[in-house]
């Protein structure tokens, strides 16, 4: 055991690491690592009243990989401001912008079990307007990009056709409630795994500014959708490289497996999967792989906004 104290600087020294790693790789965007997280349902859970939790009630995710889903027993708000400690603490690290990291209402409440006296719609609204709380608390911390993950979306669509309006209607609006209130100038993301081709047009009206997915696992299949003619608007961050592959592409294969389905001008550059717990899962996620799959990323993004400049160039001559 340790004590809070010991706790918030152990967490520090690894945000800090963090933070200058991707200085040191030139990265635009950063992420502080959620270090503190044990889940990212469960951390949240934690900081929400209407919320109940076991000691030992294991429920088997994938593989070897198990959660303790928390229990939504009443009414959710949000009693004090989440989160804001780490991401201000890795804010003031750096003067480049730092995401603040939620997790969705929709999500939380399809990875909870969930009180069933009254609608779920309901119960997903008040998460919502929890969550909505907290972005205000980001904000008002100087937190201009806030990722608020949506993961389990796709994941509670009914079997039945008939449902399935209903339940992506209410679940859309859900997300839409958490950032009603947010700045102008606070650019809001998304992050999806799943397959959603086709409910591409309910991903479109959650009105992100930025959605990443996890595209190669999808066998591109997402992107060639959005290529084909849908009118998505919003950033894209397609995930054209798994972070657990054994190959690592170079910035040629990357720049040409993206530019390919997408507008340039709506592109972001982003792995697939989470880093921070790579190196305890992959010998090539050791932290030398992830820096060199980092590196060349930042060179395929380099790449790019090179060959568009020349293309430009040539273009007014």
């Amino acid at each position: 055991m340790i004590s809070e104290e010991e706790f918030v600087k152990a967490i520090k020294e690894e945000i800090n690491k963090v933070v200058k790693l991707q200085e040191e790789l030139d990265i635009d965007v950063l992420v502080h690592g959620e270090l503190e997280k044990n889940d990212m349902v469960d951390y949240f859970g934690e900081q929400l009243s209407g919320f109940a939790f076991t000691i030992n009630g294991w429920v088997q995710s994938y593989g070897s990989h198990c959660v303790k889903p928390p229990i939504i027993y009443g009414d959710v708000s949000r009693p004090t401001p989440m989160t804001v400690l780490w991401s201000t603490m890795a804010q003031s690290m750096t003067a480049r912008p730092v995401k603040g990291m939620l997790t969705g209402p929709v999500t939380i409440l399809n990875w909870s079990f969930v009180r069933n006296d009254q609608p779920r719609l309901e119960t997903c609204y008040q998460i919502a307007l929890a969550i909505k709380d907290k972005v205000g608390d980001l904000e008002k911390a100087g937190i201009n990009v806030i990722q608020i993950d949506e993961a389990a979306l796709r994941g509670g669509l009914p079997l039945r056709k008939s449902e399935q309006s209903f339940y992506l209607n209410w679940a859309v609006h859900s997300f839409r409630i958490t950032n009603c209130g947010a700045k102008d100038t606070t650019q809001i993301h998304t992050h999806m795994y799943s397959h959603f081709n086709e409910i591409i047009h309910s991903i479109i009206d959650m009105d992100a500014d930025v959605i990443t997915i996890e595209n190669s696992f999808s066998d591109e299949k997402l992107l060639s959708v959005i290529h084909k003619g849908v009118e998505f608007g919003t950033g894209i961050g397609p995930s054209v490289y798994d972070i657990n592959s054994l190959i690592i592409p170079s910035a040629e294969e990357i720049v040409d497996r993206t530019t390919k389905m997408l507008a340039t001008n709506i592109l972001w550059f982003n792995p697939e999967f989470v880093l921070k717990t790579c190196k305890h899962t992959h010998k090539t996620c050791k932290h030398t792989g992830v820096k060199l799959a980092l590196k060349i990323f930042i060179s395929a993004a380099e790449l790019l906004c090179t060959e568009l400049a020349h293309a430009k160039k040539e273009k007014y001559e």
